[in-house]
């Protein structure tokens, strides 16, 4: 069995778990902020997860998502030699590091943009972006979704794909062991196939997924050589029928995710750095119930930070609205609260439960009894050989039961 078969991600997004400042200069002259990260390691472990997805770490002007070196860690979270230090000290502790990849487009300041725009359309690397030269008010970038502070690349310019083989590569050299492919759902497939197989002639045991929303996933996968991509119908049937109270969104869901499974395995996630926490979301009890159905169904599923701690936060359509969902972690996790560390203990019996059964990552889901507000199913595995049997209720208080296939109790809330 490979390494990502027993993967279990805790997903953080560094600028802002360290304090970062996003939208305003930073002062600080050697802030190694990233080292800050080093104490949440031990929770990372006493999670019970065995693998820390990183958001984005290269230098960029704001949020990260607007890269301007790929090849450079931001200064506002320190240097190459702190994310050496926080690498080794993850492999010590026999945690993998994913690195989050921005390869469908560049900050508008990355030095390429005006190399570009300066040389004109006949100059060396005039093919690097997606430039309509002939627009009427000058020579004009494309963008990503009307981001005009991101620069959309040109992915049919062989020199892209060199480019993007390099960085990852480079990356991988250095440690990391594999890549989330941010906005790849923008990228056209048939770009990653080029791309992938290169990378892996020098790393073959990176496992990379890729940001799909929606979609035919497994086509993309197909089509991609990507390992896996994020699994967002499931993400939203699970938080919609908590919330809804109509569990047959999420046995339809899970019914899809079945599909699935027979050619790949989705990344499965209830919240990340992109939406509006779940304990917001559907409360804190039933967002309980969310996580026992990510670590009880097929899946390299992933916990967002501070969701294993019951944190709120509501995602908003503006400058900013991000932050809510992306705050700083305390100086440690000495400093967690009696609730914080009430919600943990649930999780670390989640995430142990999965531990428990690793043919989970490959289960498949049958529905034993479903009504609006009731659903119990079962997650057997891809052999038929083991079975849990998981119960949801929310016809009340929100109420959740696993029991194995002889029917002690393994968890409840």
């Amino acid at each position: 069995m490979g390494w990502t078969e027993h993967a279990i991600w805790w997903h953080v997004y560094p600028l802002g778990a360290v304090g970062a400042p996003i939208r305003t200069p930073d002062d600080a002259v050697e802030p190694h902020r990233l080292q800050r990260l080093l104490p949440w390691l031990d929770h990372v472990q006493r999670l019970g997860t065995n693998g820390v997805l990183l958001g984005p770490v290269f230098a960029s002007s704001a949020h990260g998502y607007d890269t301007t070196d790929h090849l450079r860690i931001d200064p506002r979270l320190g240097t190459d030699e702190d994310f050496d230090a926080l690498v080794a000290a993850a492999h010590e502790r026999g945690l993998r590091v994913l690195l989050d990849g921005v390869f469908n487009h560049v900050g508008a300041e990355h030095p390429l943009v005006a190399q570009v725009l300066a040389e004109g359309r006949d100059g060396p690397r005039a093919g690097f972006l997606r430039v309509d030269w002939d627009h009427p008010d000058g020579p004009r970038t494309a963008d990503f979704e009307g981001h005009r502070a991101l620069v959309a690349l040109n992915h049919d310019d062989p020199a892209v794909a060199a480019y993007v083989v390099d960085v990852m590569a480079h990356w991988l050299a250095r440690g990391a062991d594999g890549w989330r492919l941010d906005a790849a759902y923008t990228v056209p497939p048939e770009f990653w196939a080029r791309v992938l197989p290169q990378v892996r002639e020098r790393h073959p045991d990176a496992w990379i997924v890729g940001e799909v929303i929606h979609g035919d996933y497994a086509g993309v996968v197909a089509a991609s050589g990507m390992d896996s991509v994020t699994q967002y119908e499931l993400w939203k049937a699970t938080w919609s029928s908590l919330l809804d109270r109509n569990f047959w969104e999420l046995d339809h869901a899970l019914a899809r995710h079945a599909v699935l499974l027979d050619t790949f395995v989705p990344q499965t996630f209830v919240g990340n750095h992109d939406v509006t926490r779940i304990a917001t979301r559907v409360g804190p009890q039933a967002a309980v119930l969310a996580h026992v159905v990510l670590m009880t169904v097929g899946g390299v599923p992933s916990v967002y930070y501070g969701d294993e701690l019951g944190w709120t936060g509501l995602k908003e359509d503006r400058e900013g609205g991000d932050d809510a969902v992306r705050p700083a972690l305390p100086a440690s996790p000495d400093d967690l609260g009696d609730d914080e560390r009430h919600v943990l203990g649930l999780h670390q019996g989640l995430v142990a439960l999965r531990r428990q059964h690793p043919w989970l990552h490959t289960a498949r889901t049958s529905a034993d009894e479903l009504t609006n507000t009731r659903y119990r199913y079962t997650s057997t595995s891809a052999d038929g050989a083991h079975r849990l049997h998981v119960e949801l209720d929310v016809t009340d208080a929100p109420r959740a039961v696993v029991r194995d296939a002889g029917g002690q109790v393994l968890f409840t809330v």
